[in-house]
């Protein structure tokens, strides 16, 4: 039977460089500052880094499909697309991308996919836009085709961030909860109840805050997922809550989440399956024991309260503020499916 690797990916920021001819007019004031001095030698540099993890996923093979969030157009998702394909042996991928134009530094959710594996129709590419007085991230909705014809349907996320409090912003994120809620419901109503939904992303929220349990329907009891008859999603970031990795010198860390602020770890980087992804009666299947943390050693720091090494962005002064041999302020998360083969 076929498998799949999915994963997921925070890329922190990946911009065009300061001259970038496509970046969105009234952005360009919003994003100077930080991308004062991000040349085109270090927006490469930082694609190369990228593409070197990505390539490590899936032992070594790529990952088939690819969520990502934080990249700022078609553009850029473009160059690292090539990238990753030169990267990764007998893969060509393509991009799914719908461009949110109301964040207000303009930065969107995608895919990465093989384009040898799967077809995906552009008229099942939806942007679910997370209502917000300020604008905010949005949704990516995508229906994948694979080769023996069923349909996995796959919802990138970035939810508000927690910038001026957590407690303060947590609004926020319940309603991006509810829009990926209702969303999914809307799946169920319209493909049919069997629909196989994967969502995943960065959701600035943990496993066990309310706008997961209780916006988004993510929950910690499978059983209780696998039985409903309205959507559920089953939380798989509640498998991977501690990692054991090597770090960048060799030594092995105990990881508590997939990024860390303020000497703090957080697990906001989740994958969550609709309940036909969980009982084994659908044409896919979670392989369980496969999610988790995406920790190469080359991208683990050493430092305890640290997770993953960043790369940042100048701000001005690049040689302060950017760490050639960084990667993202976010580890990846990945998880293998299993497609029945055709009768």
């Amino acid at each position: 039977m076929p498998e799949h690797f999915i994963a997921f990916w925070n890329l922190e920021n990946l911009f065009g460089p300061e001259d970038h001819p496509p970046r969105i007019e009234w952005i360009k004031s919003r994003v100077a500052g930080d991308l004062r001095g991000w040349t085109q030698d270090l927006y490469r540099r930082k694609l190369d880094q990228l593409a070197r993890i990505i390539a490590l996923m899936n032992e070594a093979k790529g990952p088939d499909i690819l969520g990502v969030c934080e990249v700022e157009d078609a553009f850029v998702l473009g160059d690292l697309a090539a990238r990753v394909s030169a990267a990764v042996a007998g893969r060509d991928y393509g991009v799914v991308h719908a461009d949110n134009s109301r964040d207000l530094r303009g930065i969107d959710t995608a895919f990465l996919f093989d384009r040898a594996r799967y077809s995906a129709d552009p008229a099942l590419v939806f942007n679910h836009f997370v209502l917000r007085r300020t604008g905010t991230r949005d949704i990516t909705q995508a229906t994948f085709r694979s080769q023996t014809g069923h349909d996995l349907i796959l919802m990138c996320n970035h939810w508000p961030s927690r910038s001026g409090g957590t407690v303060e912003s947590a609004g926020f994120r319940a309603t991006a909860g509810e829009t990926l809620g209702y969303w999914h419901e809307r799946i169920r109503q319209e493909v049919g109840p069997r629909a196989a939904v994967l969502a995943f992303g960065d959701l600035n929220d943990d496993p066990h805050d309310p706008s997961l349990r209780f916006n988004a329907r993510a929950w910690r009891e499978r059983g209780d997922v696998e039985r409903a008859e309205s959507a559920r999603f089953y939380n798989f970031a509640w498998e991977y809550l501690r990692t054991i990795a090597a770090d960048h010198r060799g030594k092995l860390r105990v990881l508590d989440g997939t990024l860390y602020y303020n000497n703090d770890a957080n697990l906001f980087d989740q994958i969550l399956a609709s309940p036909p992804l969980l009982d084994g009666r659908g044409p896919f299947t979670a392989i369980d024991g496969t999610a988790r943390i995406e920790a190469f050693p080359p991208m683990v720091s050493h430092r305890v309260g640290e997770g993953p090494i960043r790369f940042g962005l100048p701000k001005g002064n690049a040689a302060a503020n950017v760490n050639p041999d960084g990667f993202s302020d976010h580890f990846p998360v990945s998880i293998r499916l299993r497609e029945l083969a055709p009768a």
